[in-house]
């Protein structure tokens, strides 16, 4: 399993072909959940190539299931909120644990901001829900951590049932086939583009390098792409 806090994911050349992102409130063809809201509607931004994909990916799911994505860019700041707090909430519960060990921990839950996929814009957090909008079950909820779930949000965890099990291959044969990575602590997590992307496919650099929350405006969604 390769982490996030791998040397050999920071050490691939970052580049950006200045693929735009979209904001997912104008595209109705993707369902966007508002649990991760922010005001400035970070949530529902993703490059134009990830839109793609999901979109194919979304055509690919069995009758009766569809997409529901929970959140797409995340800024600097926020990402680096959630990678403190998750740290210092795992060394307050393992004061023993090495700084080495702390770090290692911690992004099995959160990337480093200075990798983090969200903040380019090519990574998404989905889960399945039916054509009526009710979720699916996954085996836990998203965001759960490896901590307080006991290693079940790791993608191929076993200890979930037959059901999650099953939908969680489909997401994976779906988003998997349109050409995006998921991250193994993290059932939920997929992305396109970014340096995780690049280490798992073998790509020599990045298709997107982080993008601050100014150039996080709405694009129009192209007629054809």
């Amino acid at each position: 399993m390769i982490l996030l806090s791998d040397p050999r994911v920071a050490a691939v050349p970052s580049a950006d072909d200045g693929d735009p992102l979209l904001d997912l409130r104008e595209l109705p063809e993707l369902w966007l959940d508002g649990r991760a809201a922010d005001p400035a509607g970070a949530y529902a931004r993703l490059r134009a190539g990830v839109v793609d994909r999901l979109l194919a990916a979304q055509r690919a799911l069995p009758n009766g299931m569809r997409l529901l994505v929970v959140e797409g860019y995340r800024p600097y700041q926020a990402q680096l909120a959630i990678f403190t707090g998750y740290r210092d909430e795992l060394r307050r519960r393992h004061p023993d644990w090495s700084p080495e060990r702390l770090h290692r921990e911690t992004t099995k839950f959160v990337s480093p901001v200075e990798v983090a996929p969200h903040s380019t814009g090519g990574a998404v957090d989905l889960t399945l829900c039916t054509d009526d909008g009710v979720e699916l079950d996954l085996g836990t909820v998203i965001d759960a951590t490896p901590e307080d779930s006991d290693d079940a949000c790791f993608t191929d965890a076993p200890t979930i049932s037959a059901t999650a099990r099953r939908h969680r291959q489909i997401m994976v044969d779906a988003l998997g086939g349109a050409g995006m990575v998921n991250y193994p602590t993290e059932w939920w997590h997929w992305s396109y583009g970014d340096r995780y992307w690049a280490l798992m496919t073998g790509a020599p650099h990045t298709r997107y390098g982080p993008v601050d929350l100014a150039a996080a405006r709405s694009e129009p969604v192209p007629a054809e792409r």
